[in-house]
């Protein structure tokens, strides 16, 4: 679809049609971004998107071990564990 930069102030804009919004699922928030030299606008993404997804692979792999190291002198001598 071929369409019109429009002047917004010192800006310029573009006009969303109505079933491009829907169809997306855009609300009044979106994100931009710059890939290619073309601008791609999409819904913002989700804190912790994907998370439960990747952990679950992360146990099936057996990559979900606790990454801990051992104490040091500091932790040892220095540190009251009152």
């Amino acid at each position: 679809m071929k369409t019109t930069l429009i002047s917004i102030g010192n800006s310029r804009g573009v006009r969303i049609p109505k079933p491009f919004i829907e169809q997306c699922g855009l609300s009044e928030i979106v994100e931009m971004d710059v890939r290619d030299s073309m601008i791609l606008i999409h819904s913002p993404r989700k804190p912790r998107s994907g998370w439960g997804t990747a952990f679950q692979q992360m146990a099936h792999l057996g990559d979900d071990k606790l990454l801990d190291t051992p104490p040091t002198r500091w932790d040892v001598e220095d540190w009251d564990w009152k």
